[in-house]
């Protein structure tokens, strides 16, 4: 590639965000073609992406205190702090760890095992869910409910990208990304459930650990154990028994 390609050259920050986000079905394939690294695409995506729902809380805390029946008050600084550095280390351990999940999952679903790959699938998946978060900037019940909401827009994302990039045949991928979206959503909720002890010690708390149990059948490939899954997903955040949820996708 010569340097004026534009696959060559990648776009600023906030130009490939538009275009993630707007323009997806478009910018898959530029992403898919770019020469990356795992460091890389942290450095220069990922790290200040992920800032933004870490920043945003805390700033919506201090400048509008939080809200609850009509009374409003400002947690201790020490609190939002240390919550809000605890989820951005939690978020950014997420996405790196649904990037090995995808990597080490592809194999059983006829895809091509390429980790760089793998993490530009869950890098530039979690694009909708960190943008959604400069709306918990104004702590209401009806912001988060709003941010969580336009959060599920990453699973769209994941739905387009992750087959073109991980070289998923056609019968296998959408199986694929069924289990890799069960496994997205279980890592948010291994990280929330991570967030209440860690942030405790600052003086804070979020509400109450959540679970997840049940199963679903993905046609051709099986049962998943969603509660399983959760298990494999919690122990992978905090970097353990990770080859447990290559083995239920089997």
């Amino acid at each position: 590639m010569n340097p004026g390609d534009p696959i060559s050259v990648p776009p600023s920050l906030l130009d490939r965000v538009k275009a993630v986000l707007l323009q997806p079905k478009e910018e898959w394939p530029r992403i898919d073609a770019e020469p990356a690294t795992i460091s890389g695409i942290y450095t220069s995506y990922v790290v200040p992406l992920a800032a933004i729902p870490a920043l945003a809380r805390p700033i919506g805390a201090f400048v509008f205190g939080c809200s609850f029946f009509g009374v409003t008050y400002r947690p201790p600084i020490a609190a939002v702090l240390g919550t809000a550095i605890t989820q951005y280390v939690l978020l950014l351990l997420a996405i790196f760890m649904l990037g090995l999940i995808i990597d080490w999952l592809a194999p059983s679903f006829g895809s091509v095992q390429n980790n760089v790959q793998a993490t530009k699938v869950a890098a530039y998946s979690a694009t909708g869910l960190c943008v959604a978060g400069i709306l918990t900037i104004i702590p209401s019940v009806a912001m988060f409910r709003l941010a969580a909401l336009c959060s599920v827009y990453s699973l769209y994302l994941l739905y387009l990208g992750l087959p073109r990039l991980m070289k998923a045949p056609a019968d296998k991928a959408m199986s694929f990304t069924i289990v890799t979206v069960i496994a997205a959503i279980v890592l948010i909720v291994a990280g929330a459930t991570l967030v209440a002890p860690i942030s405790s010690t600052f003086g804070g708390r979020i509400g109450p650990a959540l679970e997840i149990t049940g199963s679903i059948n993905v046609r051709g490939e099986g049962s998943v154990d969603l509660g399983e899954l959760d298990a494999a997903a919690k122990q992978a955040v905090a970097g353990l028994g990770l080859n447990r949820l290559e083995a239920m996708a089997n």
